[in-house]
């Protein structure tokens, strides 16, 4: 796997796998290699195979389109091709529940849901939280509760402070509720009282954003909490979360607007998954059981 700037760090000190920090940038034409789960083990649901679209039901794939730079809940293993995560593991398991595999397909975050809709993708999973506007693009279904977390350096030497970030370099991923609308917000706010702007340092390689903050060239980022908190977990002491988890929705799965019987199966799966304990286990294996829910709804 070739490294991207975020190896600048994890082969040194800190010493961590590439993928481990949710880095996809590769060389040539790896990183749009689609990566294919398992073929399913258990056997399927004839209820909710009945619900599959056609399309669907007759390839025996399901094809989703994901942004693999967002660890832990999407991101490439250390071979570079396959995507792997919180998410991931999830979505296989509903999959199962089809008798159907998955081909995961890396893309560009806000590029997912209009690839959804076109019909390039049948599914989007990637951490999408579930607003208004998503709502009248695609049909999301509900599966786990997220907030937002601030990262900054160790020692928070900027003395960042989320509420009053005037005039600081802040790191975000392209796309993000965070970019679209929390820094922004939070900017406003700032230039309104006669303060510097805040600078967002915008990528679209999570991964690339955490180096920004290791760097220096950003103070702080801002980002979904599973990811926020897996990043101060990843770096050895590089980095520290700063305030608390705010702003919780929910993340959902995105299917095309029309495929309302599809976005209920999924749920379907989902409740079962539940029922039996593997929905929670998956969740357990990234350390993200407090952002578990018990009802999986379609457009909440």
């Amino acid at each position: 796997m070739t490294r991207s700037p975020l190896s600048i760090f994890l082969v040194g000190a800190v010493g961590l796998s590439l993928a481990a920090c949710g880095s996809s940038s590769l060389s040539g034409g790896d990183a749009a290699k689609p990566s294919s789960a398992p073929a399913a083990t258990q056997t399927a649901d004839a209820a909710l195979v009945a619900k599959l679209p056609a399309k669907i039901k007759s390839a025996g794939t399901i094809v989703v389109g994901t942004d693999a730079t967002y660890a832990p809940n999407e991101y490439l293993d250390t071979d570079g091709k396959t995507v792997v995560g919180m998410d991931v593991d999830i979505f296989n398991a509903i999959a199962a529940k089809f008798g159907l595999k998955v081909e995961y397909q890396p893309a560009k975050f806000d590029s997912i849901i209009l690839g959804v809709s076109s019909g390039k993708y049948d599914v989007g999973l990637s951490s999408f939280t579930i607003n208004d506007t998503r709502k009248t693009q695609a049909t999301m279904v509900s599966y786990f509760n997220a907030g937002t977390q601030w990262v900054t350096p160790k020692g928070n030497p900027k003395k960042v402070d989320p509420e009053n970030a005037c005039g600081l370099n802040v790191g975000v991923q392209k796309g993000t509720v965070q970019e679209t609308d929390d820094l922004p917000a939070r900017s406003k706010k700032c230039t309104d009282a006669g303060k510097p702007a805040i600078n967002p340092v915008v990528d679209e390689d999570q991964g690339k954003v955490t180096t920004a903050v290791i760097s220096g060239k950003a103070d702080a980022m801002l980002a979904d909490s599973p990811v926020g908190l897996y990043a101060v977990k990843q770096t050895n002491g590089q980095l520290e979360a700063a305030g608390q988890i705010y702003d919780a929705a929910p993340y959902g799965i995105v299917v095309a607007k029309d495929q309302t019987d599809f976005a209920k199966a999924i749920g379907d799966a989902l409740t079962a998954l539940n029922t039996s304990g593997e929905y929670k286990k998956a969740l357990a294996k990234w350390g993200n059981e407090s952002g578990a829910v018990t009802t999986f709804a379609v457009n909440p």
